[in-house]
């Protein structure tokens, strides 16, 4: 599966951004999809996931109750709604697949986007 990732940009604290990625090659809802980020200087963490059917969602507790991880199946997307975004959500965000079970999927997925830069400025 190829992963094309978009939607970052440059928002002040407070404010919100959407971020999608888009999925072609193989058959997207068979995939778990998540979210990452990496800030300067620090190491690639987990921010949200979500499963194949879309029902079941996990996150972060550094972005629980501002982030939400949603997919849209049928436009083999999966997108990352940011609101009350902080300076420290500042990084590079990668969306990743695999159709590992959902543990392991989010741990150490095998499929990468190319990432997207999202600035928060105080």
């Amino acid at each position: 599966v190829q992963l094309q990732a978009s939607g970052g940009g440059l928002v002040h604290s407070g404010g919100s951004l959407r971020l999608s990625c888009a999925a072609s090659g193989s058959t997207f809802s068979s995939y778990n999809m998540g979210w990452f980020r990496q800030a300067p200087g620090k190491e690639r963490e987990f921010v949200a996931g979500i499963r194949r059917g879309g029902g079941t969602t996990y996150y972060a507790n550094s972005v629980k109750g501002r982030f939400t991880i949603s997919r849209d199946n049928a436009k083999n997307t999966v997108y990352l709604q940011m609101n009350s975004l902080k300076p420290e959500d500042t990084a590079v965000y990668y969306c990743a697949a695999d159709k590992l079970p959902a543990g392991a999927a989010f741990r150490t997925p095998g499929y990468w986007g190319q990432g997207t830069l999202v600035t928060v400025s105080s």
